[in-house]
């Protein structure tokens, strides 16, 4: 597996990470024995970029890559992320960026995850009632203290991106970005590689959509979260299957699925970006693994892009309650 550095951190990463979310929650039942394998697999395939979050499954995630991780913890670079505390869009809660809170929450995180020290933490989502300087200042403690080896955010608007910068060196952003969600190419990505900060694509495949399986609704487990996104609902999703369907005619031509050229399109950015594809499935695991071998020309890359301009895909890609989470800056 390539291996990449995030920004000017000095934080080198595999070039493809592994998203375990959806070991947890969002997406069907949880699997834990396979999440588990999958885990494992990844580690073989030099895919040793793994992405949490204390709110997977209340706390169950990090839980899950504590045992996962067991003996092994030496061979991975471990990310994990705090700040989101409740249920959207109820008033008064959602998101805590308070330095006493991040402090807890991080000892929290520590336990779960069985070790010493995590590797990359993120903010998970900035907190409009808390300073983003206090936030940085408080993971900055963090730092000093041996608990934390680097500070992340998490879809952070660049005017907070500056700001934190300030305070502590960021090392990585996370935020959406795939070619059905391409709008940090003119807000956030410009000033992330200015201040010499990496990138990191969560949903690179659009929440499975670019993998081209999902075109309806009917085969989704009821409590699938993306039953509740714009983007999979009525003449959306059919007006956004058909441009999957672009997708899938060149990836046939390229000899790869939708899914890898999706990602190589991705990886082919800038060396600062480091996608981290979510899965339970070893199967899916390799494929994506695979990404990395899928070499784009320019020539592939412009139908490509033709298709998914920033403004072709349809719907909003959260809820309403989930768009207030969003850090405007």
């Amino acid at each position: 597996m390539q291996q990449r550095q995030l920004g000017r951190s000095g934080l080198t990463v595999s070039a493809i990470g592994l998203g375990c979310m959806g070991m947890s929650q969002s997406y069907g039942v949880p699997d834990d024995e396979e999440s588990i394998r999958t885990i494992h697999r990844a580690i073989e395939l030099g895919v040793t970029f793994l992405d949490t979050a204390d709110v997977y499954g209340r706390g169950a995630n990090e839980e899950l890559l504590g045992r996962a991780l067991r003996g092994r913890r030496h061979e991975v670079v471990l990310a994990t992320k705090c700040g989101i505390v409740g249920t959207p869009g109820k008033p008064g809660d959602g998101v805590n960026g308070r330095p006493e809170y991040i402090t807890s929450a991080c000892d929290a995180s520590l336990r779960r995850l069985g070790t010493d020290a995590i590797d990359l933490y993120y903010l998970h989502r900035v907190d409009p009632a808390t300073p983003i300087e206090e936030s940085v200042g408080g993971m900055a403690d963090l730092v000093r203290a041996g608990k934390i080896r680097y500070i992340g955010l998490s879809e952070a608007a660049a005017t907070t991106l500056r700001r934190a910068h300030t305070v502590h060196p960021i090392a990585a952003l996370q935020s959406e970005y795939s070619l059905w969600m391409r709008e940090p190419e003119t807000t956030v990505l410009p000033v992330c590689r200015e201040l010499g900060i990496g990138f990191v694509p969560f949903s690179p495949l659009g929440r499975g959509f670019l993998a081209a399986d999902v075109k309806t609704l009917d085969g989704l487990p009821e409590g699938d979260l993306r039953r509740k996104l714009p983007r999979f609902q009525g003449d959306a999703l059919d007006h956004n299957v058909r441009l999957v369907g672009v997708l899938e005619v060149i990836a046939a031509a390229k000899g790869c699925t939708p899914a890898q050229l999706a990602l190589a399109w991705l990886l082919s950015r800038g060396t600062d970006i480091v996608p981290i594809p979510g899965t339970k499935r070893r199967t899916f695991l390799e494929q994506n693994a695979a990404a990395v071998d899928v070499q784009l020309t320019g020539a592939e890359i412009e139908p490509i892009e033709a298709c998914f301009a920033p403004d072709a895909p349809q719907g909003e890609r959260y809820h309403a309650a989930m768009m207030k989470w969003l850090d405007r800056g």
